[in-house]
């Protein structure tokens, strides 16, 4: 059975974060919740807007959202952070987990760019 996905309705999935989202943290391991994000596991975080996000085609099918580098992030917390979340005012977003990087309070660190990639489903 054959399946296809208009990249409007990818787009529109990716559209909910690259929208809502203006913090991204760097967490010690994976949250579930916001406040686990912003508080319990968070390393650092930085405020970030849409202006941070471009929707392109997807490196294998489907679509994504590539999200800029953030530089010279101030570390609030020592530890290893482990994942990256996105959150707006109210909700976790997304959460990915990330290269394992040691951080030490009051450094700076860099985040680099990386994807959201929503694949076109397969038959």
């Amino acid at each position: 059975m054959a399946k296809n996905i208009h990249n409007d309705v990818l787009d529109a999935a990716l559209n909910v974060i690259k929208n809502n989202a203006n913090q991204m943290a760097l967490c010690s391991q994976e949250p579930s919740t916001r406040d686990e994000a912003l508080v319990t596991y968070m390393l650092a975080v930085v405020p970030i807007s849409a202006t941070d996000f471009t929707i392109a085609d997807g490196d294998v099918s489907g679509r994504k959202a590539i999200v800029a580098e953030q530089l010279s992030v101030l570390v609030s917390a020592t530890g290893t952070g482990t994942h990256i979340s996105l959150v707006d005012n109210t909700r976790l977003l997304y959460t990915t987990d990330c290269i394992s990087q040691i951080v030490t309070q009051d450094n700076l660190l860099d985040l680099p760019t990386w994807d959201i990639e929503i694949q076109d489903p397969t038959p």
